[in-house]
């Protein structure tokens, strides 16, 4: 069903309640609204929608942002935010909260500036951090890639722990990771880890521990 051109002729009134509100939108991907990247083509089939349920979706969410920018009268720079990376996130939901004035940053890095992370790296010998897969995804914009970033500036070495290490050590120390650390190391390990991650993991670290002590 096509939505209407007055669908959404209360939006500019709610943008104007939260003109004094600092919005900040920390999100998680990279990926636009829409087109071949967007978070339709990107996310939907993961979440069970069909290849055409995708691209629905994706003409939807077109059709949304054409009517809500028509209503803020911004139809003439749709390019701010429609092709923006990251306000894709949440299925359209970082685009809608832009409407209302928000600004939008990688979630990572929101998170290390809000708990001042660059000061608290200062004076450490080592800095310890990690996720579940340590892949190609965790190069740009991760928690792991922006704590490396802030350890890089104040030349304190990084390692990772991760249930999974699918990347070599180039690619590694591309980012200023000195190391990186599976819990489980081999795929027939996974089960294993899966069933006790407390424990594989507190090993884990333990045995990191101790090649990284003076």
């Amino acid at each position: 069903m096509d939505l209407p051109g007055d669908a959404l002729a209360g939006l500019e009134r709610v943008r104007s309640r939260f003109a004094h509100v600092d919005l900040v939108v920390a999100t998680d991907v990279d990926v636009p609204l829409l087109g071949f990247k967007g978070t339709a083509a990107i996310t939907a089939e993961g979440k069970g929608a069909s290849k055409q349920q995708a691209q629905d979706l994706d003409r939807a969410l077109g059709r949304f942002a054409q009517v809500a920018l028509q209503t803020l009268g911004e139809e003439q720079a749709p390019g701010r935010l429609v092709a923006t990376q990251g306000l894709g996130a949440g299925g359209g939901l970082a685009f809608t909260l832009a409407l209302l004035g928000g600004r939008c940053g990688a979630g990572a890095a929101v998170a290390a500036d809000a708990v001042g992370l660059a000061g608290r790296l200062e004076g450490c010998d080592l800095v310890v951090t990690g996720e579940g897969c340590f892949d190609w995804a965790s190069l740009r914009g991760s928690v792991v890639a922006t704590v490396a970033e802030e350890a890089l500036a104040v030349g304190v070495p990084v390692v990772v722990v991760a249930g999974q290490v699918e990347i070599g050590r180039r690619e590694t120390l591309s980012i200023g990771v000195e190391s990186a650390y599976a819990v489980a190391e081999r795929p027939e390990q996974v089960n294993a880890t899966l069933a006790d991650p407390a424990g594989t993991l507190a090993a884990r670290v333990e045995r990191v521990a101790r090649t990284w002590s003076r």
